[in-house]
């Protein structure tokens, strides 16, 4: 007689199963970080590529594209590099007042009571400061060889875009395909949405940072409108690093929590106020699911699955929306849209009266 699985039994092999997913991902990531990151950029820059495609030859279409998409992502990169190169610099400039600061801070506490040298003294240091610069520049050398593999990706999956759609229909994978230009279409909203937004916070960011006097007002709207395309991680960073400087700037703990409190609100306002309502029910996520995709792919691929956490979501419940059986994944784990939020408020207020 067959024997039938338990539930349980099904349950402990799925946990497992994701386990050993995790794993392999995790310990994959040099090559299969750069491979997604390659199909995103493909999804994205694919429009170009077909617009290119007809009118002039492919290959100088694909050439065209590629180029492209290097200028762009070598200006972000500069742009990146230039803004948190000179706060670095004034960072390793201005050591000392940040640990006469500390010492001050260490004489108060140990005045009311709290014992902090032993735990932080040789942590808040000159010459811990100087191997965290050293620790990320030691990283940024990784970015040479992610670029190396992700363009070899790029320019084969552009490539292959409609040999693969092809071969798909023709064994019967129309949700695929189907999937696929939906997933795109959807990944280039993102960019769009995400893009707009990034530029007014950074904008704001750096107005607030002018009229408040702080120094390297650019610098912080650039980290911002950089940072931004990382959710959560990305904002909170972009907030936390001026601060820091406001307070050393300034030496008040009042303008220290005015310059945190206005820069939250900043984050607060275009992140869940206005992009919500520019990207509408389309991309409409669970916070909890944002959340989860953020650190759980920042802590398999760092910061590349802290950018590309979302994107992966989002392609995930596209596919599950075009199989049945797998459709009420996409619907449990898809956030409300500003507008239909309104509207259910709407009808619970109208149905009292009624």
């Amino acid at each position: 007689m067959p024997v039938t699985p338990h539930r349980g039994h099904l349950t402990l092999l799925a946990v497992c199963t994701t386990v050993l997913v995790c794993i392999a991902l995790h310990y994959g990531r040099a090559i299969l970080a750069p491979v997604v990151f390659a199909l995103f950029v493909v999804a994205v820059a694919w429009p170009v590529q077909a617009a290119l495609q007809a009118r002039l030859p492919k290959l100088v279409a694909l050439l065209v594209t590629v180029v492209a998409v290097a200028v762009v992502l070598t200006g972000l990169g500069t742009m990146i590099g230039w803004g948190f190169g000179r706060a670095a610099r004034w960072l390793i400039a201005d050591t000392a007042r940040f640990q006469a600061m500390y010492q001050e801070a260490t004489i108060w506490l140990e005045g009311h009571g709290f014992v902090v040298t032993g735990v932080f003294s040789d942590v808040f240091s000159t010459s811990w400061m100087v191997r965290a610069v050293q620790e990320v520049a030691s990283r940024l050398q990784s970015v040479a060889s992610f670029a190396v593999v992700a363009l070899v990706f790029l320019i084969l999956g552009l490539l292959e875009v409609e040999a693969t759609a092809r071969k798909l229909r023709a064994v019967g994978g129309d949700a695929l395909v189907r999937a696929g230009a939906t997933t795109a279409a959807k990944l280039q909203t993102y960019m769009l949405v995400r893009s707009v937004m990034s530029v007014i916070t950074g904008a704001l960011v750096a107005g607030f940072a002018a009229a408040i006097g702080l120094p390297l007002y650019a610098e912080w709207g650039v980290i911002a409108f950089a940072l931004n395309y990382v959710p959560f991680i990305g904002p909170f960073v972009a907030t936390l690093a001026p601060t820091l400087f406001a307070l050393a700037h300034f030496q008040s703990w009042e303008t220290m929590l005015v310059v945190f409190a206005a820069l939250n609100l900043i984050q607060f306002v275009v992140g869940s106020y206005l992009e919500p309502r520019v990207a509408g029910s389309r991309l409409s996520l669970s916070p909890f699911v944002v959340l989860l995709a953020v650190f759980l792919w920042s802590f398999l691929w760092g910061i590349a699955g802290a950018f590309m956490g979302v994107p992966i979501v989002i392609a995930i419940l596209t596919v599950c929306e075009q199989y049945p059986a797998s459709r009420w994944v996409a619907a449990l784990l898809a956030g409300e849209a500003p507008d239909e939020e309104a509207g259910r408020e709407a009808e619970e207020t109208a149905a009292p009266s009624a």
